[in-house]
């Protein structure tokens, strides 16, 4: 087995055990890369189908080309698709800033789908890589009965041993890409051929490294408009992955406050 074998191997491990342990069980589903990695991986875990439903969580500030994307991709792949609206952005937190404000109607919108769909289990396609505080996450994570995340008190994993702990009106949230790489990513994607939105591709020297709410989400400099470019681009970057999202340049602790409050 190869490196992305092993990943591979270890993000199914992931996803069956999670079907095993946690019902009723839903996947988030961004549009993005790392997401429809995800769901690739969960058609090779089950035969060919995804056998939980997968939710968006819409803000409606989505880029067309990931809503085409959405509708066309969750009927070819046999999708049992959950959409859920986001408040205004009025009902945030006021003391965030603008950007983490505007992203943390995610966090809301994600809490009323957990509690409408009595959720034991949500499946996110977050990596350790990305950001310092998605580092400190475990494969299972619980979260408490207010959707809080509880960074000094997370469990053990052992030899792949993932605890399930259940309390009235907690969930866990299932992390199968944890420890892969934006670069394995994109080698996955090259390997496999799986579909993505073209936004990822340069056009007139920029292109989308993530893909966000379009107001809140910038292009990088960029020439590389196919994946062995994207790769090879990838092998010599010292630029952040998410250079382009607006949270990620205001204060320190906005993103971790967000994570803590039960963001994705």
């Amino acid at each position: 087995m190869d490196h992305l074998d092993q990943l591979e191997a270890q993000s199914v491990f992931i996803l069956r055990e999670a079907y095993r342990k946690l019902k009723p069980l839903a996947m988030l589903w961004s549009l993005g890369k790392d997401s429809n990695v995800m769901v690739w991986l969960a058609k090779k875990a089950f035969l060919g189908r995804v056998p939980f439903p997968v939710m968006h969580v819409d803000t409606g500030k989505k880029f067309p080309e990931m809503y085409k994307f959405r509708d066309e991709y969750s009927k070819k792949w046999e999708l049992d698709l959950l959409l859920g609206d986001c408040p205004p952005v009025e009902e945030m937190d006021p003391s965030l800033p603008p950007a983490a404000r505007s992203a943390a109607r995610k966090t809301a919108g994600l809490a009323a789908m957990i509690e409408k769909h009595k959720l034991q289990g949500v499946i996110a396609g977050i990596r350790r890589d990305e950001q310092g505080t998605r580092a400190k996450e475990r494969v299972f994570s619980p979260r408490g009965a207010s959707h809080k995340w509880d960074i000094r008190n997370q469990p053990p994993e052992f030899w792949d041993q993932y605890a399930t702990p259940h309390e009235e009106g907690m969930h866990i949230r299932v992390h199968p890409l944890l420890s892969w790489r934006e670069i394995d990513i994109w080698r996955y994607i090259e390997r496999e051929g799986i579909p993505l939105v073209d936004l990822y591709f340069a056009k007139d020297g920029k292109r989308y490294r993530s893909l966000g709410d379009a107001d809140i989400t910038s292009p990088v400099e960029s020439n590389a408009s196919t994946l062995a470019e994207v790769i090879a681009e990838l092998e010599t970057t010292k630029t952040s992955e998410r250079s382009g999202r607006a949270m990620d340049h205001e204060s320190e602790d906005a993103f971790e406050r967000l994570r803590v409050a039960g963001y994705l």
